[in-house]
């Protein structure tokens, strides 16, 4: 099964929800992540509610179970020149975060608002497809409801669909191969797409035991 996030609109830019774009939220005292090639912040571009990602029955997390929040950045200073793709290159950022007290993360001092953040706020629905093939159930979707396929922004778990080859991570502390999270794609709106290459996805990946993360993207 393929559960496929659909683009629901706007919703508020520090709205504790699944969405793409808006204002980071974190535990007090977390500091904006920065680039470790370019030494400057970084660009968040999700925020992703474990609990939104079911057991691949359709099935969601308990609400009083807190698996957490992964907010996703990545470097976008001087695009390309970070290596923001590479899972270890220290351009890009996935942080694991408690679900409670959490508030918006203060702009990073001093930097360009335009580089931080998205140009628009969007809203996660989640649709399920019998098809665990997610470029298969992404083109179904359209097809039956008639919506460009770009109004699909991603999937909630599941099995990759790589644009390259098979970069499955393994974690950093268990060793385990980490399973997916969320694949991205880059947006309906170019004036407001991430950048993952032109066309590129981007899929995160957490060991929940270990509470490690991991983001790469291909194109």
């Amino acid at each position: 099964m393929a559960t496929l996030m659909i683009d629901n609109g706007p919703t508020a830019p520090d709205a504790l929800v699944t969405r793409t774009g808006g204002l980071p939220l974190a535990p007090p005292g977390t500091a904006w992540p920065v680039c470790a090639t370019c030494g400057g912040p970084m660009q968040f571009l999700a925020q992703v509610l474990l609990n939104d990602i079911d057991d691949g029955t359709g099935i969601t997390t308990a609400p009083d179970t807190d698996r957490g929040v992964l907010a996703l950045f990545a470097c976008q200073n001087d695009p390309g020149m970070c290596e923001d793709w590479d899972p270890a290159a220290g351009g890009n950022r996935a942080l694991l975060l408690p679900s409670a007290n959490l508030q918006p993360l203060p702009l990073h001092e001093g930097a360009d608002d335009a580089v931080l953040m998205l140009g628009a706020v969007r809203a996660v629905a989640t649709e399920h497809d019998d098809n665990p093939d997610y470029n298969e159930a992404r083109e179904a979707w359209a097809a039956r409801t008639g919506h460009p396929d770009s109004s699909v922004l991603g999937q909630l778990g599941g099995t990759p669909a790589w644009i390259q080859g098979d970069e499955t991570p393994a974690c950093p502390q268990c060793a385990r191969p980490m399973p997916l999270t969320v694949q991205l794609e880059e947006g309906p709106d170019h004036s407001t797409a991430m950048n993952f290459g032109t066309g590129g996805c981007a899929y995160a990946f957490t060991c929940e035991p270990c509470t490690q993360t991991l983001l790469l993207w291909q194109c």
